[in-house]
């Protein structure tokens, strides 16, 4: 079904250094604008964000830092974006999180104003999130095949969960199938996390502050600039006993290693 709107649409998306609206910034952008007669301008850009991108972002979007040496910089840029942008509301996959408080962060450094009073936000991530829930009763029809009676109860929840682990099993060729194997997948963390929790990043191969005022600083800088703080960071409240091992030891000149698996 063609998409019906009422005035222009900008299906916009982003690729960046890092996830951080306020000290990363763009390396590529890609725009299609949608008239309302249903005629489209598509226009694609690579971004030197005069940084160096760090390796980890690299290996998500493989933008390298020579790719873009010999490209605009987002000021150069940004006028002819506002052209595009003006007058449409704006569409996109995850752009309400990420792409929309990136692009207005770097409209700002570059001195202009991106004003989003006036638009609509249509985002494919949210609508997804809501049409398709994520629970055992969807999953259940999802990998059975059959709506899940008595849910809700523990006796008829726990008989499906295995159910559905098993049509799991079945189904995925690449999921393993001894348990030892099943039980380490399951517990994986994000490749780019250094703890569980995310709260620290890989940042060229550092493991750098993912929240806070030291967000995009490495661990090894914050000791370095203010050991005080990871001190403090220890003590409070919210700090998991992993996070305050990590502060500890890199106090004491430990710093994590990320694996080269």
């Amino acid at each position: 079904m063609t998409m019906k709107n009422d005035r222009p649409i900008a299906f916009f998306d982003l690729e960046a250094t890092g996830v951080a609206p306020l000290e990363d910034r763009i390396v590529d952008i890609a725009i299609i604008r949608r008239e309302i007669d249903g005629s489209e301008k598509i226009f694609s850009s690579l971004v030197n964000p005069r940084m160096r991108i760090p390796t980890e972002a690299v290996e998500v979007h493989h933008i390298s830092d020579e790719m873009v040496r010999g490209a605009p910089s987002f000021k150069d840029l940004a006028p002819r974006l506002l052209e595009i942008f003006a007058g449409a509301d704006l569409g996109g996959f995850g752009i309400a999180r990420f792409d929309i408080p990136m692009l207005g962060a770097e409209f700002k450094r570059a001195g202009f104003e991106f004003k989003l009073e006036a638009r609509r936000v249509i985002d494919g991530l949210v609508i997804f999130q809501r049409m398709e829930p994520r629970n055992l009763s969807a999953a259940y029809r999802f990998y059975c095949g059959k709506p899940l009676d008595g849910a809700h109860r523990a006796e008829p929840d726990a008989r499906a969960a295995y159910e559905v682990l098993c049509a799991q099993l079945a189904r995925y060729d690449a999921l393993p199938q001894g348990l030892d194997a099943l039980s380490a997948f399951c517990q994986a963390r994000d490749g780019r996390h250094v703890d569980s929790e995310g709260k620290f990043v890989w940042r060229n191969g550092e493991a750098s502050f993912n929240f806070g005022k030291h967000r995009t600083l490495s661990l090894r800088e914050v000791v370095e600039r203010e050991p005080s703080y990871l001190e403090w960071l220890m003590r409070a409240e919210k700090t998991t006993p992993e996070l305050a091992q990590i502060c500890r030891e890199a106090l004491m000149g430990r710093f994590p290693a990320r694996s080269k698996d």
